[in-house]
């Protein structure tokens, strides 16, 4: 395994996902007196760990078939798209 990657790839999605929709939801379950924190953990580290196992499927799949600088901003452009979307919603 790169120890490089590894960090990089850790520090990235760490950044990326402190005070996303994902975190505050886990705070709010977590903020219940009635909930089981270690539930709450449970439960939200398993989601993590399933959707980040998609990405790494479909992003090994994207990659056979485009070239990295393509995928990359096409992943930009939808990451805009969305931030835009989510803006614009109501």
């Amino acid at each position: 395994m790169d120890l490089k990657l590894f960090a990089s790839t850790f520090a990235l999605t760490f950044l990326a996902e402190l005070g996303d929709k994902t975190q505050l939801a886990t705070l709010l379950f977590a903020s219940n007196p009635e909930t089981s924190k270690v539930g709450v953990f449970l439960a939200a580290a398993g989601a993590l760990v399933a959707s980040s196992l998609l990405a790494v499927l479909v992003g090994e799949r994207l990659g056979a078939w485009l070239r990295p600088d393509l995928l990359k901003m096409l992943a930009g452009v939808a990451f805009v798209a969305v931030g835009g979307f989510m803006l614009l919603a109501r």
